[in-house]
């Protein structure tokens, strides 16, 4: 018996972590052809597409579907696409951020506020949440990049801002250790073209949000909160989502499990 439920348990681990690549390329596709559609369908004339280009040959993607996304954007299937942000709270008064890209604005919000009512949270006004936060560019790059002080060096010759280096654990923004490396906003191009020229190409590039300060969250409301971010995850219409809960190791492992 013992042996059967591992073997459930493999099985199990891998379908979500087959469901969640697949969901991830669907949303790489989206944000190619979204990045094609807000300027020129070439990624040396367009730098939101270069990201997109980028973030997805880091995971993968095949070259013909990256293709066949920046192609898309001419057809005219991505007229109604929207990009939207929600904000909420969820247990013990966690922020949370939501982006999502959609092409029916009632469906989406139905599923993120079914998911925020369903997990202790609720979604709130614009900017309840936002104004604690900064939208910052964000550069990871895996730990055999470099070591800490050749990545640091390199980041500060590129223009960087910050770089929090993690060689031992995942830290909380990549399933693996590695570099994380900081920008303004307006500076994330410049810096990622600079960094790829002395470390290679990064495992990841974007936009995102940064928590101003962390939310402390102990006990029952861990497992509530995970179920949160979970089930807006799931949904498909939703991008990306943040939130700044501080977590203890001994936390995580009990009720995230």
């Amino acid at each position: 018996m013992a042996g059967h439920s591992k073997f459930k348990n493999i099985m199990h681990k891998k379908g979500r972590a087959d469901a969640a690549r697949s969901k991830l390329f669907s949303k790489l596709s989206r944000d190619i052809t979204v990045a094609a559609k807000s300027g020129l369908p070439d990624p040396a004339m367009n730098p939101r597409l270069r990201l997109a280009v980028n973030n997805a040959k880091a995971e993968s993607l095949p070259k013909d579907v990256i293709q066949r996304a920046i192609n898309k954007a001419s057809s005219g299937d991505t007229d109604t696409m929207e990009e939207i942000r929600y904000e909420g709270r969820g247990p013990g008064g966690v922020g949370v951020i939501v982006e999502v890209l959609t092409d029916n604005r009632n469906r989406a919000a139905s599923g993120v506020r079914a998911a925020f009512a369903k997990n202790g949270g609720a979604v709130g006004e614009p900017n309840s949440v936002a104004f604690m936060w900064d939208r910052v560019g964000r550069i990871h790059y895996p730990a055999e990049a470099g070591t800490e002080d050749a990545v640091m060096e390199a980041a500060i010759e590129a223009g960087a801002q910050d770089v929090e280096s993690d060689l031992v654990k995942p830290d909380i923004y990549e399933d693996a250790p590695g570099h994380v490396i900081w920008t303004a906003f307006e500076d994330l191009n410049e810096v990622a073209e600079a960094l790829s020229k002395a470390l290679g190409d990064p495992k990841s590039t974007a936009i995102v949000w940064k928590p101003q300060s962390t939310v402390p969250v102990t006990g029952d409301q861990v497992a509530t909160l995970m179920k949160l971010l979970d089930a807006l995850d799931a949904e498909d219409d939703v991008q990306q989502v943040y939130s700044n809960e501080e977590i203890s190791d001994e936390d995580l492992a009990k009720y995230a499990a």
